[in-house]
C-alpha cells in the first residue's frame, strides 16, 4: 500500500464516536416519483483542456431546459471552498476526490442528476467513488472526456500547460503525473472529434437508456 493510499484510508475512517446514521422518511422511490427522474452521478474524468467543464455546463443547461433537475460540481469551484486546504500532491488529490465523492453521493441521493468535472487521474480513486455510490444503490456513470495530450496542450484555456512546462506548476497531470485513463468507461467522448451538441446527445441517451429520465 502506498503512502497516498494510507492517507486516503485514514481520512475516510471516521474519528467521531457515539454517532448513528439517521434514515429519513423519504425513499429514493418517493423522490423519483416527485421529480420525474432518478438521482445519479455522472463523473467526468479527463485531462485539463479536454472539455470536461464545457460539456458539463452544456449538459446541465440542456437538462434544466427540459425540466430536469441537475447540478454541476466543478473542480476549480470546489477548491475555492470545500477543498481550499488541499493542494495537488497525490495524497491531496486522493482526499480531494474522496470528499467530492461523498458530496456527489448526497446530491444524487437527493434526486439530482449530479455532474462532476474533475481530472481525477487515478483509477483507484474513481473505483472507490463508484463503490461508494453502488453500496447504497445510487447510479454512477464514469464518463471519459478524451483528447490527445497534444490537443489538450494546444488548447490550454487556462495557460496551465505553459506554466507546467516552465516549471511554475508542479505535479501537473499529463506533464509530471500520469493520467490513468478509464479501462471501461460508461461513455467515451472524444471531444476533438465530436461537436458539443453531439456529446450532449450521447449523454442524454445514456441517461434515458438507464431509466434515469422518466418520459
Amino acid at each position: 500500500m502506498t503512502d497516498s493510499q494510507d492517507k486516503t484510508t485514514s481520512n475516510s475512517d471516521p474519528k467521531a464516536t457515539n454517532i448513528t446514521w439517521h434514515k429519513g422518511a423519504i425513499t429514493p422511490a418517493d423522490r423519483h416519483k416527485n421529480l420525474g427522474q432518478k438521482g445519479c452521478t455522472l463523473w467526468f474524468t479527463g485531462l485539463s483542456g479536454s472539455g470536461k467543464s464545457t460539456v458539463a455546463v452544456a449538459l446541465e443547461k440542456a437538462l434544466i431546459k427540459e425540466g430536469h433537475h441537475a447540478y454541476c460540481l466543478d473542480g476549480d469551484n470546489i477548491r475555492h471552498g470545500l477543498n481550499a486546504n488541499l493542494g495537488f500532491s497525490p495524497e491531496d488529490r486522493e482526499e480531494n476526490l474522496r470528499r467530492i465523492g461523498e458530496v456527489a453521493k448526497l446530491f444524487a441521493d437527493s434526486g439530482l442528476i449530479t455532474i462532476t468535472s474533475f481530472i481525477s487521474p487515478y483509477r483507484s480513486s474513481r473505483d472507490q467513488i463508484r463503490q461508494l455510490h453502488e453500496q447504497v444503490g445510487i447510479p454512477f456513470f464514469e464518463i471519459h472526456i478524451h483528447v490527445p495530450l497534444g490537443i489538450a496542450e494546444s488548447r490550454d484555456p487556462k495557460g496551465l500547460y505553459k506554466k507546467a512546462r516552465a516549471g511554475e506548476i508542479k505535479d501537473f497531470t499529463g506533464i509530471h503525473q500520469q493520467f490513468e485513463a478509464p479501462e471501461s468507461p460508461d461513455l467515451f467522448l472524444p471531444t476533438h472529434e465530436l461537436k458539443l451538441h453531439q456529446s450532449i446527445t450521447k449523454l442524454i441517451d445514456l441517461l434515458k437508456q438507464n431509466n434515469i429520465l422518466t418520459p
